[in-house]
């Protein structure tokens, strides 16, 4: 069994991963948002108006939107796979917190 030090300092290990992890999800999910924005802007946007995309500090005129648009999906689909192994860590996290404030309220 472990001590109660033991059991209180994984109880502040497993909280400090699980804010970070849903620190984590909220990034994620902003940056998701983003794209959905992004691609919808691309979709409305009249097409003989050019469009531009940032590329270091320059901004440079986009020759094939096609092109742009399958990148900006495959981005966002990286994105939504991230966030889907991150809510099942932050599913994990609670449960093991949980299980670890059960252990040491009963100690």
């Amino acid at each position: 069994m472990q001590s109660s030090q033991d059991a209180g300092e994984s109880l502040k290990l497993v909280a400090q991963e699980l804010q970070a992890v849903m620190s984590q999800i909220q990034t994620v999910n902003s940056q998701i948002s983003e794209l959905t924005m992004t691609l919808d802007a691309l979709s409305t946007q009249d097409p003989d108006k050019p469009v531009y995309r940032a590329v270091g500090s320059l901004l440079l005129e986009v020759a094939d939107r096609n092109s742009l648009n399958s990148d900006i999906e495959a981005s966002k689909n990286s994105f939504q796979t991230h966030l889907e192994r991150l809510s099942e860590r932050e599913s994990e996290l609670r449960e093991s917190y949980e299980e670890l404030v059960k252990s040491f309220e009963s100690q």
